[in-house]
């Protein structure tokens, strides 16, 4: 290559630089789309919309929640990681994103390639319920019923290989349940079958089924956290029940396509950290029993990076393997 020719490469380079942080000091100039991979009314979006509404505010323009719902998640993803690049299509993500790789043989989008993180946002714990149809107090009483009732259980979940299903995966094999599993296109829809009795159990995000456990309409058997949740004091750990060592929780963050500037991406970092810091969102997330994260882009995607590397394993174990 000619020095002549370097400096043409060069001087490109610095001018497309420059070019991509005229057009970061320029946005928003108009809505953004957050591409919520999940129903309308799930734990996802409940968060997402909180959310949401803070950044708007921070940065002058709506932050529209889109939710395309569907194959745990991977039809909200791949339309994010196929938009163009320019900070006006933002996902909302889930666990469920650290998992597909394991899970599936073929998805439409490159995690590592065609996505970039943004933020780690929240966690919400998970929560053994059952029907109150079903005689049982308590993990112990579960596993008896389960054992005098062979293959007259099921249980639902978000998805197959969401979080959700994965955890009542674990919970069933470690206690020898047997009960069939039914996934459902999210929690709300499972949530209105489990209340009705079409399913017997489940391990479901926290703020999901609370106003449901709060109304009797379901019993709160354990929790997938290392300590008990403050919103219901009274449930035990799964691990004080019999898994030692367990936790789980369905954590969320935000993520965008593949070469989207990066003082787009550094601006959003700092807006959905300050609605997490912010006392009304603080007080919306706590009533959801969801806690609030936060993190640099950077750390995000080296949690991301250890969460395939444990969901991998997990999925192993299980040998679950969707197409």
């Amino acid at each position: 290559m000619t020095m002549q020719l370097s400096r043409r490469l060069a001087v490109l380079a610095a001018a497309g630089l420059l070019a991509g942080i005229a057009q970061a000091a320029e946005w928003p100039e108009k809505p953004i789309t957050l591409v919520v991979p999940f129903p309308p009314g799930g734990p996802t979006d409940m968060v997402a919309r909180v959310l949401a509404q803070s950044v708007g505010e921070q940065l002058g323009q709506s932050v529209v929640v889109d939710n395309k719902p569907g194959a745990n998640g991977n039809i909200g993803n791949a339309f994010v990681a196929k938009a163009a690049p320019d900070g006006y299509t933002v996902l909302y993500n889930t666990s469920s994103i650290a998992l597909s790789p394991a899970l599936y043989k073929k998805i439409s989008y490159d995690l590592r390639k065609d996505l970039a993180p943004v933020a780690l946002t929240a966690v919400v714990p998970l929560g053994l319920v059952v029907n109150p149809q079903v005689p049982v107090k308590t993990v112990a009483e579960l596993v008896d019923y389960a054992k005098k009732n062979p293959g007259k259980l099921s249980y639902g979940s978000a998805g197959n290989g969401n979080v959700t299903h994965l955890a009542a995966f674990q919970v069933a094999q470690r206690f020898g349940i047997d009960a069939a599993h039914v996934p459902y296109k999210g929690s709300a829809p499972a949530d209105v079958d489990l209340v009705a009795g079409q399913i017997q159990f489940m391990t479901d995000t926290i703020n999901s089924v609370a106003p449901f456990i709060k109304d009797g309409k379901l019993r709160l058997l354990a929790v997938s956290t290392a300590k008990r949740l403050p919103n219901f004091p009274e449930a035990p750990t799964l691990a004080e029940s019999g898994m030692a060592g367990f936790e789980a929780g369905a954590w969320q963050g935000v993520m965008v396509p593949a070469q989207t500037p990066q003082p787009v991406i550094e601006r959003l970092n700092r807006a959905f950290l300050q609605a997490l810091k912010t006392p009304a969102v603080l007080e919306k997330l706590r009533v959801q029993g969801t806690e609030a994260l936060g993190s640099t882009p950077a750390e995000y995607g080296v949690y991301i990076e250890k969460e395939l590397a444990r969901w991998a394993s997990v999925v192993k174990s299980t040998g679950i393997s969707l197409d």
